[in-house]
């Protein structure tokens, strides 16, 4: 079979992500053939350290070629060019990230929100590891790290703020 057309749409529906892939192709006798594959990107998506490392990078500075993404990773660690460009192909097909094919240099873009996307992974974190318990996490934290006058300012203000909404 001749490869010939790849193509993917992605649609929203409540709190899941809906990504439908097709494929084009001729065989021998001309015939088309096409797949289709539909996929839930629900919230179950946990990104590799890798890939969580990419979207960052992409959240901070915006839509990005992967040479660009390549030189801030090796400003932290080294990384292979093709590395990088092998994750972000990967998480284009999960559907994570979009790419521009338009011009010589692919530009790609987040498909994840920023908020959503650390709120689901603190969620799964703080159900994992504290049993759901926020109180137990905050405790560990201020336990471990000593916090500055001016963290400490941060959260009583925030205590604050949590206790007035509870009170309307």
């Amino acid at each position: 079979m001749k490869y010939e057309n790849n193509r993917r749409k992605i649609w929203k529906y409540e709190n899941y992500r809906i990504c439908l892939w097709y494929e084009i192709n001729r065989n021998a006798s001309k015939s088309i053939i096409i797949r289709l594959y539909i996929m839930s990107l629900k919230s179950k998506y946990n990104p590799t350290e890798s890939e969580l490392e990419i979207l960052q990078l992409l959240w901070k500075n915006g839509p990005s070629t992967v040479r660009f993404i390549n030189e801030k990773q090796n400003e932290v660690k080294e990384v292979g060019y093709t590395t990088t460009l092998k994750i972000m192909q990967i998480m284009v097909e999960k559907g994570t990230l979009d790419v521009n094919k338009e011009n010589r240099q692919h530009i790609y873009t987040p498909a994840l929100d920023e908020d959503e996307t650390k709120g689901k992974l603190l969620d799964g974190f703080l159900k994992k590891t504290f049993s759901g318990s926020a109180m137990k996490m905050v405790m560990q934290a201020l336990g471990n790290h000593k916090p500055s006058k001016e963290e400490l300012d941060e959260i009583k203000n925030l205590i604050k703020e949590i206790e007035n909404k509870s009170k309307k």
